[in-house]
C-alpha cells in the first residue's frame, strides 16, 4: 500500500495541505447528477449478466447508494426522477466481420456474397435441429425497406471478409430478434462469358439452371436469426448459416460481433458531458469507495474492483459505447488522479498506463483531452519524484513489503515516461533520472536536517552534544547501509542510479560541517567524560569515512579526509584513559588471584585477566588506525611503553600477594606450589610481551611510515622497549626460582610430581596414554595398546573434531564405502562427470539407471535423480538440481546434463562428492528411496590439468552401484549428541530421514 495520502513536501503529519488534489471529491450538486446517471444505466440495462457480473439490479441499486453516500430519501428522490426520464433508444451495434465455408453458386465454383441485415419486432422462436421446416429468409420479406442494410458485393470467394459495423434500432430487448440473410450476388452475363468460366459437368447444370430463372436473380446461401434478448451486452462469435431446404443442409458460418448500446440518454450528464469524461467521474466515484473499504479492513487494495463496481462500469460503457482506448483513458485519468490523494498500490497504474501505449494514436483524442491527459502525466511525475524525495519517511523498511511498494512506483514512473503518449504530450520531455537524482539529494538534506533536530539534546553541555553527535551518526551509518544494500538495486535497476553514492556524498558533507561547527565549541583544556564521548565520536566518523570505499569513483578528496585532525587534543587523554583502566583491572586481578592453577594451565587467573587487559589495549590501537603515519608510530611506541611499565608492575604486586599467601600457610608444599605459579605467570607474561609486535601489526605500520620514518627506526624502537622489559621479567623468573629452589631443599621433594606440568597443546588421545602410562609407572605400552584402547584412542579424536570436519569424514566413509561396493541390490546409476578448468565448471551428464527396485503397488517405480554437492557447508550456493521422471520404469533412461560453477580447490576439499539421490515420485506422500551413490570430486577428469583439454566424449562412463544409508553411524550419534549446533542437527535431521527410508538392517 503506497502512503500517498502523506503530505506533501512543506506540510505536517496529519494536516490537509492546500494544494492537494482533491478531484475525485464532487459537489452535491455534481454528485446528484452522477448518481442519476449511474440509476439509469441500472434501469435501462441490456443483455444478458456475464458469469463473474450481478444478475440482480436492486443489489446494484444497494450498491451505488452506498458508494455514494445516499440515504434512503435522497436515494428515492433521484430515484423518481430518473423513473421520470424518457427512455433511450435501443441500439444494436452489429459488425459483419467475415464468412467461411459457403456454397459456391457460380458456374466457377465461387460465389459473390453480400449480407441483408436488419431487426424484426416481433421475436422469432429459433427453429429445432430436427425440424424438417426451416426458418424463410425473412429480411426482405418482414423487414421494411428502410430499415434493411445490406453488405458490400464480395467477389468470386467462398471466405468473405467484409468488417462493416451497422447500427440498428429497437424498442423492446424481450420481443426483437436480429436477422441476416447471405446471397449471392447475381448479374446477366453473357453465355460465351459463362462458357469461359465453364470447368466441370457441375457448371454446366448451373448454366441449364440460371437459363430457367429470371434475369439477375440472387442465390440464397442462408441465414442467421438470433433473439436479442439471448445476447450479452456484448458478444463475439461465429453462428451457422441456417438453409431453406435440406438440400444443402451444411453452409459454412458467419463471424459476428453484437454491442447493446443507448442513443439519446436523457440524464442530464449524458446532454451536457463528453462520455468518457462522465465515465471517468464514476469509476473515481467506485475507486474510492472501493479503496476505503479495504482501509477499513486495514488491507492493501491492488485495483481489483468488487463484482458490483465492475458490473456498473461495464455497463456504462457499453451503454455509452466506449472503445477500449477511451475505457483505458478514463481508468489512467482517475487512478492517476486518486493515488495523489488515498492509499492503494501504485501496480495498477503500471497496467493503465501500458494498455495507452499499446493503443496509443494520438489523433483519436480532441485537443482538450490532449491537455487532460499531459496534466496528469506532469501531475504524476511531480507527486511520484516528492514521494520519491521522502521515500526514507514514505516507505519505511519497517512496514513489510515497503521496497515492493518503491519498486512498484519507479516502474511506473519509467514506464510513464517511455511511453509515446508522454513524449508527444509533455514536450520538451523530462529527464526522470536527474529528476529523480536532484530530489533524493534535496530529500536527503531535509532528512539529514530533520534527524538532527529530533536528537537535539535538551542540555546544552559538551558531553550531550557528543553524545548526539554519535547518535546522529549512528543514524546516517545505519542509513547509508540500509541505501547499499537494500534501495541501491531498486534505483539502479529502474533508473541507472547509484543511491548510495548521491546519499553518501550528501551526508558526508552536512556531517563533516556539522561536527566541526560542534567541536570548536570544545576548549582544550577539556575533561576526561568530555574525551571519551568523543573517542565514540571518533570511531563513528571513521566508520563513515571508511565507506567511501564502496563509492564507485571518486573525484577529489572529501569533507571528512582529515577528520583526525579534530580530535588530536583529545588523544593524550585517550591514551592515558587506556592505559590507567588496564594499570587498575590488573591490580584488581592480583588481589582476587588465590594462585591456584587455572584450568587444566599452569598459569592463574591474574595472568588471564591481565591478557585480556593486553588486548583491550591493542583493540584501542586497532580502533584508533591513526592516518598519520609518524603520528600512529608515536601512538604504538607510547601503547608499548605503558603495557611495559605494567608488565613491571604485575611482577613486583605478583610476588607479594605469593608472599603474604604463603605466609597463612603451614604447608610448605603449598607455599611451594604457589611459587611455582608465580613462575609460570611470569614467564606467560614473557611469552605475551614476545608476541606483542606482531600482534600489534607493526609490519603494517613499517610499511606506512616508510619515506617518513626510518623501517630500522620503528624495529628499534620496539625491540630496545621490549628487550628491556623481557629482560626485566626474566630477572624476575629467576627470583622466584632461587625462592621455590630454597623452599624444595626443606623436603618438600615428594611435591616434585605435584609440580611438573603438562603441554596445553596436547591432544586428548595423547593425554590419555600419559594418564594410563605414567611415565612407566602404570600400565605398560604393549598391554595399553589393545583393540579396546584403541577404539576409544579414534572416540576420543572424534568427540575432539568440529561438527564440520565430521561431516567431512561421514563423507569420506560413504565415498570410501561406495567403492568398495561392488553388489547392485540397490540397482545402479550411469553418470559421466567433467570439470572444465577454465570455466571452473562441474559437467555432469544423468545417462540412466537400472535394476531399480519396485516401490509402487503395479511392481513398476516413478524414478528420478536428485544431484547435489556435498557437504553443503562447502558449497553452500550451489542448488541441487533433478531430472525428469520416468512413469513406471525400473531401468529408466534420463540422458540429461548438468552444470555446477565450483572453484577447483573445492573439489579437493576431504569428502567432497557428487550425491545422486534416486527416489521414487509419489503424488500423495513424500518420495520414496530407490537407493543413493557417491562420486569423489577429487577423480574428476580435467581436474588436474590447466586447460580443458578433455573431451566430454572422450570421457568414459561410471556405474556407481546404489546404497542404502545403515540405521545407526557412529558419526552421526556424535553429531545429533550437540544439540546447540544447528548446522550438525540439520546434517543429523537429514540423514535419519534417509535412514527411515532405508532397506538395510543392522
Amino acid at each position: 500500500m503506497d502512503p500517498a495520502g502523506q503530505s506533501p513536501p512543506g506540510s505536517l503529519p496529519g494536516e490537509e495541505s492546500p494544494e492537494m488534489d482533491l478531484s475525485h471529491r464532487f459537489s452535491k450538486e455534481e454528485l446528484a447528477l452522477l448518481y442519476e446517471e449511474v440509476l439509469y444505466t441500472i434501469r435501462h440495462r441490456l443483455g444478458k449478466p456475464e458469469q463473474q457480473h450481478i444478475g440482480d439490479s436492486q443489489e446494484l441499486y444497494s450498491y451505488v447508494q452506498k458508494a455514494f453516500g445516499m440515504d434512503a430519501e435522497e436515494h428515492g428522490v433521484i430515484m423518481q426522477q430518473v423513473m421520470e426520464l424518457e427512455s433511450p433508444i435501443y441500439c444494436l451495434k452489429a459488425t459483419v466481420k467475415e464468412a467461411k465455408g459457403i456454397l459456391g453458386k457460380d458456374v466457377s465454383g465461387l460465389s459473390d456474397p453480400y449480407c441483408l441485415l436488419g431487426i424484426e419486432a416481433r421475436s422469432q422462436e429459433p427453429a429445432h435441429p430436427d425440424h424438417k421446416r426451416r426458418m424463410k429468409a425473412v429480411v426482405k420479406d418482414l423487414i421494411p425497406e428502410d430499415q434493411i442494410h445490406r453488405t458490400q458485393v464480395i467477389n468470386q470467394t467462398l471466405s468473405p471478409v467484409w468488417n462493416e459495423t451497422f447500427i440498428l434500432e429497437f424498442k423492446d430487448v424481450e420481443t426483437a430478434s436480429f436477422h441476416l440473410d447471405m446471397w449471392d450476388s447475381d448479374v446477366v452475363e453473357s453465355m460465351r462469358h459463362k462458357l469461359g468460366e465453364l470447368t466441370d459437368l457441375h457448371g454446366l447444370k448451373r448454366i441449364f439452371k440460371d437459363a430457367r430463372k429470371d434475369k439477375g436473380q440472387d442465390d440464397f446461401l442462408g441465414n442467421v436469426v438470433v433473439r436479442l434478448k439471448d445476447l450479452h451486452c456484448w458478444n463475439d462469435q461465429w453462428y451457422q448459416l441456417e438453409p431453406r431446404t435440406e438440400t444443402y443442409p451444411e453452409r459454412g458460418h458467419c463471424h459476428l460481433q453484437f454491442l447493446l448500446t443507448h442513443k439519446k440518454r436523457a440524464t442530464t450528464s449524458s446532454r451536457t458531458q463528453p462520455s468518457y469524461t462522465v465515465h471517468r467521474h464514476l469509476l473515481q466515484q467506485l475507486v474510492s469507495h472501493e479503496i476505503l473499504q479495504h482501509q477499513a479492513g486495514s488491507t492493501s487494495w491492488d485495483g481489483e474492483l468488487s463484482s458490483h463496481a465492475s458490473t456498473v462500469l461495464y455497463l456504462h460503457a457499453t451503454q455509452k459505447d466506449l472503445s477500449d482506448f477511451h475505457q483505458d483513458m478514463a481508468q489512467w485519468l482517475a487512478y492517476s488522479k486518486l493515488y495523489q490523494s488515498l492509499e492503494f498500490n501504485s501496480s495498477c497504474l503500471l497496467h493503465q498506463i501500458t494498455s495507452i501505449e499499446y493503443r496509443w494514436v494520438q489523433e483519436r483524442l480532441r485537443p482538450e483531452q490532449k491537455a487532460e491527459l499531459a496534466e496528469s502525466f506532469q501531475s504524476l511525475l511531480t507527486y511520484g519524484v516528492s514521494l520519491i524525495r521522502r521515500f526514507r519517511i514514505i516507505f519505511p523498511l519497517s512496514v513489510p513489503r515497503s521496497t515492493d511498494r518503491l519498486q512498484s512506483l519507479l516502474r511506473v514512473l519509467v514506464q510513464m515516461c517511455k511511453t509515446k503518449a508522454f513524449r508527444e504530450l509533455c514536450m520538451p520531455s523530462p529527464d526522470l533520472p536527474q529528476m529523480v537524482s536532484t530530489a533524493l539529494k534535496s530529500g536527503t538534506t531535509e532528512w539529514f536536517h530533520m534527524q538532527k533536530q529530533h536528537l537535539k539534546p535538551m542540555v546544552k553541555s559538551i558531553e550531550e552534544n557528543s553524545k548526539a553527535l554519535s547518535k546522529l551518526l549512528l543514524e546516517v551509518i545505519e542509513d547509508l547501509k540500509q541505501c547499499q544494500k537494500i534501495w541501491n538495486k531498486l534505483f539502479s535497476t529502474n533508473l541507472k542510479l547509484n543511491i548510495f553514492s548521491i546519499a553518501y556524498l550528501e551526508l558526508e558533507s552536512l556531517v563533516a560541517e556539522h561536527v566541526q561547527e560542534q567541536l570548536h565549541k570544545v576548549d582544550s583544556s577539556m575533561s576526561r567524560p568530555t574525551a571519551e564521548s568523543l573517542f565514540d565520536l571518533y570511531r563513528k566518523l571513521q566508520e563513515l569515512y571508511q565507506m567511501k570505499d564502496s563509492l564507485p569513483s571518486s573525484d577529489g578528496p572529501l569533507a571528512l579526509s582529515n577528520f583526525h585532525q579534530w580530535f588530536e587534543e583529545a588523544l593524550p587523554l585517550w591514551l592515558q584513559k587506556a592505559y590507567t583502566t588496564t594499570l587498575e583491572r590488573a591490580q584488581r586481578a592480583i588481589q582476587m588471584d588465590q594462585l591456584k592453577p587455572y584450568g587444566y594451565h599452569k598459569h592463574s587467573t591474574s595472568t588471564v585477566d591481565l591478557s585480556t587487559c593486553y588486548a583491550q589495549i591493542m583493540t584501542t590501537w586497532q580502533q584508533l588506525k591513526w592516518p598519520d603515519p609518524e603520528k600512529a608510530f608515536m601512538i604504538m611506541v607510547n601503547l608499548l611503553e605503558d603495557m611495559c611499565k605494567i608488565s613491571l608492575m604485575y611482577c613486583k604486586l605478583i610476588k607479594e600477594r605469593a608472599e603474604a599467601l604463603s605466609l597463612s600457610e603451614q604447608n610448605e608444599g603449598e607455599a611451594a606450589n604457589k611459587l611455582c605459579i608465580v613462575v609460570n605467570n611470569i614467564e606467560q607474561l614473557r611469552l605475551l610481551m614476545l608476541k606483542l609486535p606482531s600482534q600489534l601489526a607493526w609490519a603494517q605500520l613499517e610499511q606506512r611510515t616508510r619515506g617518513i620514518i626510518e623501517p630500522q627506526q620503528i624495529q628499534n624502537a620496539l625491540h630496545n622497549q621490549l628487550d628491556s622489559t623481557v629482560a626485566c621479567l626474566d630477572h624476575e623468573v629467576r627470583d622466584v626460582v632461587q625462592a621455590l629452589a630454597t623452599k624444595l631443599e626443606k623436603g618438600i621433594a615428594r611435591h616434585i610430581q605435584e609440580l611438573s606440568s603438562s603441554s596445553d597443546t596436547q591432544k586428548p588421545e595423547d593425554s590419555l596414554e600419559r594418564c594410563f602410562h605414567a611415565e612407566g609407572c602404570g600400565l605398560p605400552l604393549e598391554t595399553l595398546h589393545s583393540e579396546a584402547f584403541r577404539m576409544l584412542e579414534a572416540h576420543l579424536a572424534l568427540c575432539s573434531t568440529t561438527s564440520r570436519k565430521l561431516i567431512q569424514k561421514y563423507f569420506s566413509n560413504r565415498i570410501q564405502q561406495q567403492l568398495d561396493t561392488s553388489s547392485e541390490k540397490y540397482g545402479a546409476v550411469t553418470i559421466k562427470a567433467l570439470y572444465r578448468p577454465s570455466e571452473q565448471k562441474l559437467h555432469v551428464e544423468v545417462l540412466n539407471a537400472t535394476n531399480l527396485i519396485p516401490l509402487d503397488s503395479n511392481g513398476s517405480s516413478d524414478p528420478f535423480v536428485q544431484l547435489t554437492l556435498e557437504p553443503r557447508h562447502e558449497f553452500p550456493e550451489v542448488v541441487a538440481r533433478t531430472t525428469q521422471c520416468k512413469r513406471n520404469e525400473l531401468h529408466p533412461l534420463f540422458d540429461e546434463a548438468f552444470d555446477f560453477l565450483i572453484p577447483s580447490e573445492k573439489c579437493r576439499q576431504e569428502g567432497a562428492c557428487l550425491l545422486l539421490t534416486v527416489f521414487d515420485y509419489d503424488v500423495l506422500g513424500s518420495n520414496d528411496l530407490e537407493g543413493e551413490a557417491f562420486f569423489p570430486l577429487c577423480r574428476l577428469p580435467g581436474l588436474d590439468t590447466e586447460e580443458d583439454e578433455a573431451d566430454m566424449g572422450r570421457v568414459p562412463q561410471t556405474r556407481l552401484p546404489l546404497m542404502h544409508p545403515k540405521p545407526s553411524d557412529e558419526i552421526l550419534q556424535l553429531l545429533e549428541s550437540r544439540k546447540r549446533d544447528k548446522e550438525a542437527q540439520a546434517f543429523v535431521k537429514l540423514r535419519k530421514q534417509r535412514a527411515k527410508q532405508s532397506k538395510e538392517t543392522e
